[in-house]
C-alpha cells in the first residue's frame, strides 16, 4: 500500500486533518473515516470506532460513582420499627444498636412479668386478711410454717401487705412505661439514623474554637475576653 500524504489546505484551523469523502493521494480515498497527521505518523480512525481519553482523576471518579450506596427511607424505617422494635436499625444498618433495644426489651418484660406475679400475691394476701372469711389465709404462705397466726400482729400485717401491694404495683406500671420509652426510642432513633444517613460529612465540615475580645458598646472599659466558636461547612 502507498503511504498516504496529505493534501495541503488552505485553512489553518485544521492542519493535521482531511475531511471525510476527501481524496488524499492519487488513487486513494478515505471514506467516512479520518485521517490524522502528527508529524511524520498518519493513524487512521475508522468510523465505527470511538477513541475517548479519560483523564485519571475523572476515571477515579467515574469508577467511585458506580458503587453502590445505601440511601435509607425515614419513613419505612419508621414504620418497620413500629411494626418491631429493632427492625428500623436492621433497616438502618445499625446492627449494634439491635442488642440494645432487644436486651431492653427483654429486661424490662422481665421485671414486668416478675413484679406483677409479686403484685398478684400480695394483693390476694391483702384481700385474705380484710375478709371474714377464717379459710382464706393465703397472707401465712409469706412466713415459716412453724409461725402460728396467733402470735402475729394483725394490724401491722395489714399495713405491711398493703405497702407491698402498692410497692410491687408501682414498679411493674414503672416497667411498663420503660417498655413504652424503649419503643417510642427505637422508632425516633430510626428515622433520624436514616435522615441523618444523608447529612453532609466531606471534609469540608470542620469546626473552629478560638479566643476572641468581646466589645461593650455602652461604655469605654476594656473589652471582655471570650471563647468564639465557628461552623465551617
Amino acid at each position: 500500500m502507498k503511504p498516504v500524504r496529505p493534501h495541503r489546505r488552505t485553512n489553518p484551523e485544521w492542519p493535521d486533518t482531511i475531511a471525510l469523502s476527501q481524496p488524499v493521494g492519487p488513487g486513494a480515498e478515505v471514506v467516512g473515516s479520518t485521517l490524522t497527521v502528527s508529524g511524520d505518523s498518519v493513524s487512521i480512525v475508522h468510523a465505527d470506532t470511538i477513541a475517548v481519553i479519560v483523564p485519571p482523576e475523572l476515571d477515579r471518579t467515574m469508577a467511585a460513582d458506580t458503587g453502590f450506596v445505601f440511601n435509607p427511607n425515614p419513613t419505612r424505617a419508621v414504620w418497620m420499627s413500629v411494626l418491631f422494635p429493632g427492625l428500623g436499625q436492621i433497616y438502618n444498618r445499625s446492627f449494634w444498636k439491635l442488642p440494645i433495644i432487644i436486651g431492653g426489651f427483654m429486661g424490662l418484660g422481665y421485671a414486668t412479668s416478675w413484679n406483677n406475679g409479686m403484685l398478684r400475691d400480695y394483693t390476694r394476701a391483702y384481700s385474705d386478711i380484710m375478709d371474714s372469711d377464717p379459710s382464706t389465709k393465703s397472707y401465712m404462705d409469706f412466713f415459716p410454717p412453724t409461725t402460728q397466726e396467733s402470735d402475729l400482729d394483725r394490724e401491722w400485717l395489714t399495713n405491711v401487705l398493703k405497702s407491698r401491694k402498692d410497692y410491687y404495683r408501682r414498679n411493674r406500671d414503672l416497667c411498663i412505661i420503660c417498655m413504652v420509652g424503649v419503643y417510642l426510642l427505637s422508632i425516633v432513633d430510626a428515622y433520624v439514623d436514616a435522615s441523618l444517613s444523608h447529612f453532609d460529612i466531606s471534609p469540608t465540615l470542620s469546626m473552629d474554637v478560638s479566643p476572641t475580645l468581646i466589645p461593650d458598646r455602652h461604655s469605654t472599659r476594656y473589652p471582655g475576653v471570650g471563647v468564639q466558636w465557628a461552623l465551617n461547612f
